[in-house]
């Protein structure tokens, strides 16, 4: 991916929400990427782990509370209220409930319109009804839904109708918010497959947020993993789940089922212990040290080095630093969890 156009920058993102005077939630701290044109990035991780409030900051849907995010050379968040408002033309967002995100009170002909009308796109009424009868086509439904109400449809079909509205105004970078895991499992496959067919019809890039790795492994080229605000894990989607270096990423993998029986009796299940920390007071050092299950001295005292251990796979982990383990390379022990 690196000879690929970078469409979107992210650098050392923060976002910090002020719950009282002396507490600070650290929803997202400092967290780096880049997304190439045409591609599909995955974003996974508990919940909790700030992969939402990440995508709505890079939207600007939140303020930032520090850091860049850049998109086709510009600093979304520096962006006065006219580029704000032709910025939105070229990034949309696909939100995880699709009734939530939907106006009960609007057909689904008004709900895709609307964006069209605020933004002067077509003539009239009717070349605007022309595009919505289009998109609905598009996204495996039909003219005849246009004059219905959000209710009298399916989950799936709402979030088909959710995905119709973020195509209305042709945009370039779509954030997908976990846009699968409020649907039924019969229907999660046929929306995920969708979007791999808009992707490639429209040229579309994608943010792709999930906690469903197996769903994250089909559609991405690249995953990065994230836990507790940090990113941990960056690499391409085959070699994340070849080659898992942090021991989040394999306690993840090692959760997602085998669908062979003998293989499934014989592997062994990684089991984190404990609770998810507080991102209002996350753990000194690494954020995951009091769940891993190779945690060391300095894991309590230092933060991890955010390194580039073999070419494009990217890890924050002291297993992967001989300065900090006396020497010792623990990278073949881990890889083998």
């Amino acid at each position: 991916m690196s000879n690929q156009q970078a469409l979107l920058q992210v650098k050392n993102l923060k976002k910090h929400f002020h719950l009282g005077k002396n507490e600070i939630l650290k929803a997202v701290d400092g967290v780096s990427f880049q997304i190439n044109k045409g591609e599909t990035f995955g974003i996974v991780g508990e919940s909790g782990c700030g992969k939402s409030t990440a995508g709505r900051t890079i939207i600007g849907l939140y303020d930032r509370t520090d850091g860049e995010v850049i998109f086709k050379g510009k600093d979304v968040h520096s962006l006065n209220s006219k580029e704000r408002f032709a910025f939105h033309r070229q990034m949309q967002m696909i939100f995880q409930d699709p009734y939530a995100s939907l106006n009960p009170r609007s057909t689904v002909a008004e709900i895709i319109s609307e964006p069209m009308e605020v933004h002067g796109l077509y003539k009239n009424k009717q070349e605007r009804m022309g595009r919505v009868y289009q998109l609905l086509e598009d996204v495996g439904l039909n003219k005849d839904h246009a004059n219905r109400y959000p209710h009298e449809f399916s989950g799936g079909q709402r979030q088909r109708i959710g995905i119709a509205r973020a195509l209305a105004l042709d945009p370039e970078f779509i954030i997908a918010d976990e846009p699968i895991s409020a649907l039924d499992v019969s229907v999660q496959a046929q929306v995920v497959n969708l979007l791999m067919r808009l992707q490639q019809e429209k040229g579309l890039t994608y943010l792709f947020i999930a906690h469903d790795l197996s769903m994250v492994k089909q559609i991405s080229d690249r995953i990065g993993v994230m836990y507790l605000g940090h990113m941990v894990e960056l690499t391409s989607s085959g070699e994340l789940y070849q080659n898992p270096l942090h021991p989040y990423t394999q306690a993840l993998l090692s959760a997602i089922p085998i669908p062979d029986p003998d293989v499934e009796d014989r592997r062994e299940r990684i089991i984190l212990k404990g609770e998810l920390p507080s991102p209002i007071n996350p753990p000194s050092g690494c954020v995951f040290r009091t769940r891993c299950p190779m945690a060391m001295e300095v894991c309590g005292t230092d933060k991890p080095a955010w390194q580039e251990l073999t070419g494009n796979h990217f890890v924050a982990c002291h297993l992967y630093d001989k300065n900090k383990t006396g020497g010792h390379d623990y990278s073949q022990v881990a890889a083998t969890r």
